[in-house]
């Protein structure tokens, strides 16, 4: 008989089971220590488990824009109000379209869930844009016919007649302490500290006199002009819905009459000069020396030198237009002064808290909302009806485990301990690694999923099966328990791994073509379908062959499942194979 190859393992090889579960039950111990070391001990739930909020946001087209609601901008907009929310660390918010017009926004219970809501549906257009005039929040008079003095008309800077009593706010409403709008800004320059550069005097161009028809707009006629001054002197800046309504459906090219956040002050604004593309990064910051929240601008290249040329045409105009606007979604944010050239960088800052200015800073970082959104309907969904039906869930789940167990152990008694503790084994996987997955790429377990992981107590159960039935299957054929062990391996080793195939494949299929919480049936049934391969190759297989050298299985006791009388084998055990009888009739030969 030739010997076998150097190099291969024989049919019957039993390896080193011992290593192999000593290496696997060290994996398990690594995985279940990051775990609490994480300080995530248990998976994230879902809006369904947890509770949460659901937003139902409608796009609505702008004027002359209706073809713009399309389904490449309804997926750019999912994608960047997914990774705003992921920016404030907010778990497993659920962003996805209905129809063709509709976003449904599903924000688990949490620390930032509201500050998610507040900014999934911002549409976060930013533009800088230079002040032509500026007046308090609320309707004002028409202007005189006969332009006043600069030192008598309304709005005058605090270099004017200060006797006369006005209701109407100074010229640069940053001046004062109420508005959010203060900003400061500093260039790249090499010492960090501003450069002592002062406002030069200048005289403001006819018509833009502070408080009185602003200069006429580039391409606009006189009709046009007066529009915008009626338009300006009737808007009331009181109501979040006037300030929103206020310069809705705007261009970067028109001049626009807008209302500060605040609703303190109202602005004539002109062409934008630097647009939200330019800004390349922001974030929210806290200024050690002011002691006060600011949100820091970088601009790209292009942008960079757009700032530049801005502040240097700025610099050089008297209040209020050394200023600029820097305006989000129609709304002024900041309106701040500039005395000098500046490049490169900005901050914005006033009356800030934490949470403002990191709003501000994300949605600058994010880019904005290529469509507007409305909201249509925003339910809050409680955490009790989803515990109802996971405990529903969880008692379905256990019946069916009992009945496997109590299957297993009636028709394969002794090996029925073999599937148990592989069960066991399957499951604090599972639990440890969707605690993992949760901060890790914000998987979040919901009531789909908890089905997807039931279904797979009857995949990984038929792992088991597959393999007892090869050894069994062995011992019929004739064979000892230890190289039935080895010899079923093989062949039980290749259906299951057709079998776990084609379920993965169904689970990704399902992954792929499926949105919401589908995808969680589909991710759980694919990742428990993973670890039955991992548990049937790293520790069913081991512990098999471990027990075989057992004398309750080996020697085939009736209460193993194994024993040979019971399942029909026929001597002698050790008979590899059966060879035909000799013909006795010469006519047969």
């Amino acid at each position: 008989m030739a010997a076998p190859k150097k190099g291969r393992r024989p049919a019957g090889a039993q390896g080193r089971p011992g290593r192999t579960l000593v290496l696997f039950l060290i994996a398990m111990v690594a995985l279940a220590g990051g775990m609490f070391a994480s300080g995530h001990k248990t998976p994230r739930l879902g809006i369904d488990l947890a509770g949460g909020t659901s937003i139902t946001l409608k796009a609505k087209a702008e004027p002359g824009q209706e073809k713009a609601i399309n389904k490449a901008n309804m997926d750019t907009a999912v994608s960047i109000m997914n990774r705003r929310v992921n920016g404030l660390g907010v778990s497993e918010a659920e962003v996805q379209t209905q129809g063709d017009r509709n976003i449904i926004v599903n924000i688990p219970k949490g620390t930032n869930s509201e500050q998610a809501r507040q900014q999934v549906g911002t549409t976060a257009k930013l533009y800088f844009r230079p002040v032509l005039t500026v007046a308090a929040g609320t309707p004002t008079k028409p202007a005189p016919s006969t332009t006043p003095s600069p030192s008598a008309s309304k709005g005058a800077d605090k270099n004017g007649d200060k006797n006369k009593p006005s209701s109407t706010p100074s010229a640069n409403p940053s001046s004062k302490s109420t508005p959010q709008g203060r900003a400061l800004t500093d260039g790249l320059k090499a010492d960090g500290k501003p450069s002592p550069k002062t406002t030069p005097p200048g005289t403001p161009k006819p018509g833009s006199t502070p408080g009185t028809t602003p200069p006429t707009p580039s391409g606009n006629d006189a009709a046009a002009v007066a529009k915008l001054q009626k338009d300006f002197e009737s808007l009331d800046c009181s109501t979040k819905e006037s300030r929103a309504k206020a310069a809705f459906g705007s261009k970067a090219t028109d001049t626009i009459a807008a209302c500060s956040q605040t609703g303190d002050a109202k602005y004539i604004l002109g062409p934008a000069e630097i647009e939200g593309t330019d800004v390349k990064k922001a974030k929210a910051v806290i200024d050690q020396q002011r002691g006060m929240w600011i949100v820091q601008m970088d601009f790209t290249g292009k942008g960079s030198k757009k700032f530049q040329s801005i502040t240097g045409k700025l610099s050089k105009q008297q209040s209020p237009q050394n200023q600029f606007a820097i305006a989000l979604d129609g709304q002024v944010v900041s309106a701040p002064s500039v005395s000098q050239t500046l490049s490169g960088s900005a901050e914005i800052s006033g009356s800030f808290n934490q949470r403002s200015a990191t709003d501000l800073a994300n949605v600058l970082s994010y880019g904005a909302l290529p469509l507007s959104f409305e909201e249509q309907s925003v339910t809050t969904v409680t955490a009790a009806l989803g515990a109802d039906q996971l405990h529903a869930g969880l008692i379905a789940g256990a019946i069916g485990l009992a009945l496997v167990i109590i299957y297993l152990v009636l028709y394969y008694r002794g090996l029925a301990l073999v599937a148990i503790m592989s069960l066991v084994v399957s499951a604090i996987l599972t639990y440890v690694i969707m605690a993992l997955l949760g901060p890790a790429i914000g998987f979040a377990l919901n009531l789909p999923a908890v089905c997807g992981a039931i279904v797979a107590i009857g995949i990984t159960a038929d792992s088991f099966i597959v393999y007892f039935e090869r050894i069994r299957d062995e011992i019929r054929e004739g064979r000892t328990l230890r190289p039935a062990v080895e010899r079923a391996w093989p062949r039980a080793r290749r259906t299951i791994m057709v079998s776990d195939f084609v379920s993965f494949l169904a689970a990704a299929v399902l992954f792929i073509v499926t949105v919401g919480k589908v995808q969680g049936f589909a991710f759980t049934l694919g990742l428990t379908t993973l670890l039955d391969v991992v548990v049937v190759f790293l520790f069913t297989k081991p512990v098999m062959t471990l027990l075989a050298r057992k004398k309750f299985f080996a020697n085939g006791h009736s209460w193993s499942g194994l024993d040979p009388q019971r399942l029909g084998a026929k001597p002698p055990l050790r008979r590899s194979r059966r060879t035909p009888a000799a013909p006795t009739d010469p006519k047969e030969a």
